[in-house]
């Protein structure tokens, strides 16, 4: 006979049916929206605070740091305390010197916890992350019996001392080091057992701590206990499972933690009314080159649920697993009980997330496709806020690692300390994510796990070689301080916008590198003298006429295509001013006057003649370096023969630039000798070449200034300058003395190698100008002394040299881009020896909060104002700066929305630097007026020969309408605009002129006729009215004489 079971049994099955469902109803329709972050637009870097938000976080935000207690504590067998996995692990894991290999010692923040919250007083924190050690609790691992007095008197010596210095404790009770007799006795957490063991060690630690502690984590990143512990054996126990053994694994530790929080719920709420979650470590990952298909969507939503959804779902979702990690591992999964789903569902009280190398490194195995892992916490934080219907969510891990050799200089650590803090600011500012504290990890440099030493993470450094282990702040350290103090990142007040105007006779210029030559207009008729017949066949063909040769004309300015199709589409954009380059090598092939292209020479003067004619200036480069091999833009004979490396190119640039002025000079009132000299040096490869191709570059354009002074400016009038790329140099580390000076020696060796020869300092005598800068020989002759070598490789400049340098330039042309972090280069005899560093010792990097283009360029437009600024504060603003190029290149065809940004922002710096600094700002290029095959730096776009305008000419025109920023308020005070009117009409003229001409001759004619017909008219008037008084005179006399009037005629005979 059957049992069946009683009536309420059947009820109370009913009513958890019903519920699940509702839940599971009310799950579906508020959860599990993430994947629709990958379907939404990525933030726009260009948009203000897109890239970097300069905001502060809400009140009260909770600013922390954080350890856990095997890497730092140390101290593995004092007091009685038990042997972890870890202890066990890494003692017999192996490993040759203990000392190196365990973290026996470690940190020994056993014994130096008092250092430890000294240190977080330093950082001004308001919470400290610390996990307390089970095995040094309860050796055993069985929290029923006596737990070591030793280890609770520690742990609440720990608190109270927090608590006076009103830092709140957030308290771990498991960071992975379990304790050994556990693993040894039940196999670790592969077995259930464990789960009502960490219950009841929980439960103590509750009722010992818990009066004094508001913020409970259970576990932190199970997903790597779980996977590195039992699936790859990488940590401890060590154990090769495979999957099946990390899925049970995370089994039990998903219901070891709901045991936990339903003990706390149960028990310890009421009176404690603390907090209880659990640590998930996550990574991020993008599709595969931005594509946003189905496909690839699910590709990226599997790879999270991999791992965060993994042990998230089960608990801030439906309480079972995500359903792909169902699909993918079937049977070897285990499953819940409908009773155990409601059970382990909702049991954490706020979202804890570790952010950090040790999931990234992990998330790249767990990609396909192409998929790209990326560090972006922002996307992460928006992600759990879709899926898990907005928590509050707890930064509990954040940061990242050094090499151990970078010591108390972490660098690099300290940008991905501020894109990860920023990048938490604007979840909460821009999505709406309730983030209420970031612990930045860790406090002290520890034991990293299976790394041991080699890596650091520690805000403070510990010298492991040394007993006391004394914390000494690190640069990160004294960063994160400020970021605490500032409770954010506060706007700077020279980031705010200005309204004005630049200078009446502004450049408003536009750039390009050689203007490449067309020799053959776009007509026969100056080549060909045939004259033709057609249709002659009947085949609608042009058939020359046999012996009839037409004489032919050389072609005039105009009937070349090429210049007229060029200088409208530049005129079009509303520029004054155009920069190019004349081709040295194609003007002079053989780099002397024995050979020169007249007919190269003749064009130029066409593009310079029909410039004038649109009333637009040029600006002229002579030498246009190509950067590349094999010629460098030099004549092939000058290359061959040594190039800058010999003095015989410095002689031939000399006749060069005579012949320039004699056929050109005219027509040019701007000349640059050289563009980027600075860059070119960059091609030769040791120090003692690029210094000496430097040194003959500068007696180059100094031969060519003073023959221009000498024998030209008296009836051309013109400016000669030389033109520098100047990318500003920001210390890549603002907290060290190294970083600043190398910052500075980085702008003496990029500008100043070439500036102070010409122009010296303001604080110089005259005397000494003429010179490399002082700083920069004692630098390379202390540098030769370390190295080993018999003296400074920097060539010195004779009396005369030096006399001819001085003054040698007419206005300082710069050629501006982005802004570099520059921090010095080891400088020990083994890095020498290794490879050769540039000779001023800098190494170049990259804020990763900048918003950069296509090719890498930063976009960071303060730099432009710091560069101006620091030109004019090094050489006066006795001489005018001329920015001769900038741009960035930008992918889109026509919606150039960076180029947009970049040209509205650099040219408020540019105008901040004129107004608030007093530079002596009197030009702005943009680089470049045309792309050649791909949408890259240029203004109009080229397709199939078409050219077509980008939205940036808009933005440009608009500024240089207006000179500038103005205010509704102010007047401008020139008139610039009138003559950006009177070139409009010019340019319509001369597109039109065909039209013009026929109707000038159409008007001429029909006046003429008019005319004719006028004259014709009078003239019969008159013959008429003349001949009518003749006869009346003639008759009124016979009247008076009496004689007879004949009216006969009379025949006279000959």
């Amino acid at each position: 006979m059957l049992n069946h079971p009683s009536l309420p049994t059947c009820q109370c099955r009913l009513l958890l049916l019903l519920l699940l469902v509702c839940r599971w109803n009310e799950a579906v329709c508020s959860l599990g929206e993430g994947r629709n972050i990958w379907q939404q637009p990525k933030p726009d870097p260009i948009i203000k605070d897109q890239s970097f938000l300069h905001d502060t976080f809400p009140l009260g935000f909770l600013w922390g740091s954080g350890t856990s207690a095997f890497q730092t504590e140390g101290a593995w067998n004092q007091d009685e305390k038990g042997t972890s996995i870890w202890d066990h692990f890494t003692h017999f894991s192996g490993s040759g010197d203990l000392a190196s290999k365990t973290a026996d010692v470690a940190s020994d923040s056993y014994n130096c916890w008092e250092e430890d919250v000294e240190a977080l007083e330093y950082l001004g924190v308001r919470s400290y992350s610390f996990s307390l050690s089970w095995p040094r609790l309860f050796p055993d691992g069985n929290a029923k019996g006596q737990p070591n007095t030793a280890a609770v008197e520690h742990y609440s010596r720990l608190i109270e001392r927090l608590l006076e210095k009103k830092i709140e404790p957030i308290v771990t009770l498991h960071h992975w080091d379990l304790p050994q007799l556990l693993q040894e006795q039940y196999g670790g957490w592969k077995n259930d057992t464990l789960v009502g063991l960490f219950g009841e060690y929980a439960a103590f630690c509750f009722y010992t701590f818990g009066s004094r502690v508001k913020y409970w984590l259970t576990m932190h990143n199970p997903y790597l206990v779980a996977v590195q512990g039992y699936r790859t054996g990488v940590h401890a126990p060590g154990e090769k499972g495979g999957p099946a053994g990390s899925l049970i694994v995370a089994h039990n530790l998903i219901r070891a933690h709901a045991k936990a929080w339903h003990t706390y719920n149960t028990n310890f709420r009421p009176t404690q009314r603390g907090k209880v979650s659990i640590v998930f470590g996550s990574h991020w990952v993008e599709p595969q080159r931005g594509q946003t298909t189905a496909a690839s969507v699910a590709l990226c939503q599997t790879s999270l649920e991999a791992v965060l959804g993994w042990f998230a779902n089960p608990i801030f979702g439906d309480g079972d697993y995500p359903v792909s990690l169902k699909m993918e591992q079937g049977a070897l999964l285990p499953t819940f009980t409908p009773e155990e789903k409601l059970w382990v569902q909702k049991t954490a009280d706020f979202f804890a997330l570790s952010f950090g190398p040790n999931n990234l490194r992990l998330g790249r195995n767990l990609v396909h496709y192409g998929q790209t892992v990326t560090p972006d916490l922002r996307r992460l934080l928006r992600w759990i806020k879709l899926e898990y219907g907005d928590p509050r969510v707890l930064v509990a891990e954040g940061g990242w690692f050094s090499e151990a050799r970078v010591g108390r200089e972490d660098t690099v650590a300290i940008y991905l300390m501020k894109s990860f803090i920023n990048q938490v600011l604007q979840a909460i500012k821009f999505d709406g994510v309730q983030v209420f504290g970031y612990s930045a990890w860790s406090l002290v440099d520890g034991f990293e796990w299976n790394y041991g030493y080699t890596v650091r993470r520690g805000l403070f450094y510990i010298d492991f070689s040394q007993p006391n282990r004394t914390r000494t702040p690190k640069t990160t350290a004294q960063y994160y301080k400020r970021v605490v103090s500032d409770n954010g990142f506060p706007s700077d007040k020279t980031s705010r916008e200005v309204k004005g105007y630049f200078p009446c006779k502004f450049h408003w210029g536009i750039a390009d590198s050689t203007l490449q030559v067309h020799f053959y207009p776009f007509s026969p008729q100056f080549t060909d003298p045939h004259l033709y017949r057609w249709n002659l066949t009947g085949d609608g063909s042009f058939h020359p006429v046999p012996g009839v040769r037409l004489p032919t004309r050389r072609a005039r300015c105009t009937d070349y295509l090429a210049i007229r199709g060029h200088l409208r589409l530049f005129a079009s954009t509303g520029a004054s001013h155009y920069r190019f380059a004349l081709n040295w090598s194609l003007i002079l092939p053989q780099g002397d006057l024995s050979n020169v292209n007249t007919e190269a020479l003749r064009y130029y003067r066409c593009v310079l003649m029909e410039l004038k004619k649109l009333d637009l200036e040029p600006t002229v480069i002579m030498y246009y370096p190509t950067h590349r091999a094999p010629n460098l833009g030099l004549p092939v004979p000058l290359h061959a023969s040594g190039g800058w490396l010999k003095n015989s190119s410095v002689k031939a640039f000399q006749e060069y630039a005579a012949l320039c002025y004699q056929e050109l000079g005219t027509w040019v009132r701007y000349w640059i000798t050289i563009n980027e000299p600075n860059r070119l040096v960059d091609f030769y490869s040791s120090g003692k070449e690029k210094h000496q191709a430097a040194h003959n570059l500068l007696l180059a354009h100094a031969k060519a200034w003073r023959l221009y002074e000498r024998e030209h400016y008296n009836q051309q009038r013109g400016l000669v300058s030389l033109a520098l790329h100047a990318d500003w140099a920001k210390p890549a580390n603002p907290f060290l003395n190294s970083h600043i000076a190398a910052a500075e020696r980085f702008l003496l060796f990029e500008l100043g190698r070439f500036l102070d020869p010409l122009l010296g300092t303001r604080y110089e005598e005259e005397q000494r100008k003429g010179d490399y800068p002082l700083e920069m020989k004692a630098y390379l002759e202390e540098r030769a002394r370390v190295m080993g070598l018999p003296g400074s490789p920097l060539p010195s400049f004779t009396e005369s040299e030096r006399k001819e340098l001085r003054g040698a330039l007419s206005f300082i042309a710069l050629n501006h881009f982005t802004t570099r972090l520059v921090s010095p280069n080891p400088q020990s005899q083994e890095h020498f020896q290794q490879k050769t560093p540039p000779d001023h010792d800098c190494l170049t990097l990259s804020d990763p909060t900048w918003p950069s283009s296509h090719l890498g360029q930063a976009v960071v437009p303060w730099g432009l104002r710091k560069m101006l600024s620091w030109v004019n504060q090094r050489y006066g603003r006795a001489l005018p700066i001329i920015v001769t190029g900038s741009g960035v290149d930008d992918q889109a065809p026509v919606n150039d929305k960076l180029r947009q940004h970049y040209l509205r922002s650099y040219l408020q710096e540019a105008l901040k630097a004129c107004h608030q600094d007093g530079v002596n700002l009197q030009g702005f290029y943009v680089w470049k007026l045309q792309d050649r095959d791909v949408p890259q730096f240029g203004l109009f776009t080229s397709t199939q020969h078409q050219s077509k305008a980008k939205a940036s000419i808009a933005v440009y025109r608009e500024i240089l309408t207006h000179s500038g920023f103005p205010d509704n308020d102010t007047t401008q005070p020139c008139k610039f605009h009138e003559l950006q009117k009177f070139c409009s009409v010019c340019e319509w003229m001369f597109k039109n002129k065909a039209m013009l001409f026929f109707g000038g001759c159409l008007l001429i004619t029909a006046v003429m006729l008019a005319a004719l017909v006028l004259f014709v008219i009078i003239t019969k008037r008159n013959q008429t009215g003349g001949r009518g008084r003749g006869k009346s005179r003639a008759n009124r006399r016979r009247e008076k004489e009496g004689a007879p009037m004949c009216l006969c005629l009379t025949v006279v005979k000959c």
